[in-house]
């Protein structure tokens, strides 16, 4: 295997999902106590989602507490419960070119701006005949990371 020109650098989110984000904000926010920093909206992704922000610096993660817009639609964004993680990563083109080669699976649309204004991609869930490689069952989001975390 050629030398990986890229480095995951940390975990920068989780996904959390349901039917109702009520509940999740009352777990993530008032009893765990954690910020709520923004808010997101998007139909063609058919999510409603809070942006909560856990820990300070490098450490800090951002927990994304979503609903789907319509139930019925797709994506599913609370279904599974546990929707995404993403992780930093410090050459987001080079690691999306480089990982595509080696048959991994990306969703529809590229890379672009993410809820948080970061450039994102995601690795599919699951593989295909095209590319084999996706995500054993979970959507993994390859976020770039600004400068002060690489």
């Amino acid at each position: 295997m050629t030398e990986r020109p890229f480095r995951v650098l940390g975990v920068q989110q989780i996904a959390v999902g349901a039917s109702d984000k009520a509940g999740l904000r009352a777990l993530w926010c008032d009893l765990f106590g954690l910020e709520r920093v923004g808010e997101y909206r998007s139909a063609k992704e058919n999510v409603d989602e809070d942006i909560l922000v856990c820990g300070e610096g490098a450490a800090k993660v951002e927990i994304d507490l979503m609903q789907p817009l319509d139930p019925n639609a797709r994506p599913r964004v609370h279904e599974p419960a546990l929707n995404h993680i993403g992780l930093w990563i410090d050459d987001l083109p080079r690691a999306v070119a480089w990982l595509t080669e080696r048959g991994v699976r990306f969703t529809p649309g590229g890379i672009r701006k993410g809820a948080s204004g970061h450039d994102v991609c995601f690795i599919h869930p699951k593989g295909d005949d095209a590319s084999p490689i996706g995500g054993q069952g979970v959507l993994i989001e390859l976020v770039q990371a600004p400068s002060e975390h690489r």
